[in-house]
């Protein structure tokens, strides 16, 4: 009897442990997995440096992107967004030159002149964008990261609008400058007629019309309204890059904007 009550308690005995190694198996078994897990789904924090690289790397491909749509045959003329017209105060001496035999064409080619010139233009944009990109520090990128969705643009504008005139302008000047048909460049057209309207601008019955005076230089008009142009196409290449992550076109991209899209 007590032999079997022995072996009873030997059994129980075996069967506790058996049973607790079980158990202790199993948690640790889920003790790992939760960390196998955790390890996988955690993606590492990017540090400031791959912060600063990635959006140097999205402002290169936007201002890229945007030179290269407005670098061709009618990237102005042909984009309602950024084409060139004749400012708004000029807009009663478009309306009255369409009166007058060929008037129509003559305004049609000084608009097409325009939109040419900034075409042209643009080619002188990269490099002036590289050096701007180039000397980006690292709190300028933290603080594009977190601002606005076009943070990245006017950083651009605020470091690259002035040597971006410097280079535009000389360029459109040229552009304007060439002679068409008659012996007469498109500045030169621009400015009798832009003279021509100030002084009657500036005149009694102008004042009372309502008439305002336009700067007779077409080609920092243009160059304005070019830049302008370039922004708004850049603004737009900035947006698609934070907004949709099949314009992330390269592995810095699509890390530091995945980081951004978990915010």
């Amino acid at each position: 009897m007590k032999t079997t009550t022995h072996f009873i308690s030997l059994c129980a005995t075996v069967f506790l442990l058996s049973i607790s190694s079980a158990n202790a198996q199993s948690i640790n078994l889920k003790s790992i997995k939760n960390a196998v897990t955790t390890a996988t789904t955690k993606a590492p924090t990017l540090s400031k440096e791959d912060i600063a690289n990635g959006l140097k790397n999205a402002l290169t491909v936007g201002s890229t992107n945007a030179s290269t749509k407005l670098n061709k045959p009618d990237g102005f003329l042909k984009d309602a967004a950024v084409k060139i017209l004749l400012p708004p105060e000029a807009q009663s001496i478009g309306k009255n030159i369409t009166l007058i035999p060929g008037g129509q064409k003559l305004l049609d080619d000084a608009i097409l002149r325009m939109n040419r010139a900034a075409e042209d233009a643009v080619i002188t944009a990269k490099p002036i964008f590289v050096n701007a990109i180039t000397d980006m520090t690292i709190a300028d990128a933290w603080n594009i990261l977190h601002g606005p969705n076009d943070a990245a643009t006017t950083y651009l504008k605020n470091n690259a609008y002035t040597p971006l005139q410097m280079a535009f302008q000389p360029k459109i000047s040229e552009s304007l400058d060439k002679k068409i048909v008659g012996g007469v460049s498109a500045s030169e057209s621009w400015k009798v007629l832009m003279n021509a309207n100030n002084k009657v601008a500036k005149s009694v019955a102008g004042k009372m019309a309502g008439m305002k005076t336009v700067n007779p230089d077409l080609a920092q008009y243009v160059t304005e309204k070019a830049l302008t142009g370039m922004f708004i196409k850049i603004a737009d290449e900035e947006k698609l890059i934070r907004m949709n992550p099949t314009a992330r076109v390269n592995d810095i991209l699509k890390k530091v904007f995945a980081e951004l899209d978990k915010k």
